[in-house]
């Protein structure tokens, strides 16, 4: 059981390095997507091919355990590359709020959001809280990695699935 453990964190590290170099070079089209629109459609047909990228990394990393994974191993070793990536990306996240975009591109985004809040009539004291918020890149950057975790929960359910193998329910054929 311990040799499993130390080969899920092992393997996970290594396809999360993989998984969030992806990202970063998703992330790329994301940011030229602002002065060309053509390329966040690049960045969305990125993200959607991540839960596919995440299915042929956990069904390799079956064929390390031997060709046969439980749901559970195949759930958490989705998680780990999911929050391996994720923090990978974050620098990246960091590096674009602190250096790319402009200063006052935080608090515009609070402006727009808190002018949205106020045309739909929401209680003046969301709106009121919303605007004592001050947002840094570093908190867009932790909260991109809780984001990605909590996708990498949701989605490595599915893949978990699809995945697994039980060698005790298939019958021998002989």
């Amino acid at each position: 059981m311990e040799e499993n453990k130390n080969i899920l964190l092992k393997s996970a590290m290594s396809y999360g390095l993989a998984m969030g170099i992806y990202w970063i070079f998703k992330y790329i089209f994301f940011i030229i997507g602002y002065t060309r629109p053509a390329f966040m459609s690049v960045y969305w047909g990125c993200t959607l091919a991540v839960p596919f990228i995440a299915y042929v990394l956990t069904k390799r990393f079956r064929e390390d355990l031997g060709g046969s994974i439980r749901f559970s191993q195949a759930w958490r070793f989705g998680v780990m590359i999911y929050f391996f990536a994720a923090l990978i990306v974050s620098l990246a996240h960091y590096i674009f709020f602190k250096y790319i975009v402009s200063p006052d591109y935080l608090p515009s985004m609070i402006d727009s959001m808190t002018q949205i809040l106020k045309s739909a009539n929401v209680s003046p004291e969301a709106v009121k809280n919303l605007t004592q918020i001050n947002i840094t890149p570093i908190h867009m950057a932790i909260q991109g990695i809780f984001n990605n975790i909590f996708y990498g929960i949701v989605l490595s359910i599915p893949v978990a699935a699809i995945v697994q193998r039980n060698t005790g329910s298939t019958v021998n054929k002989q």
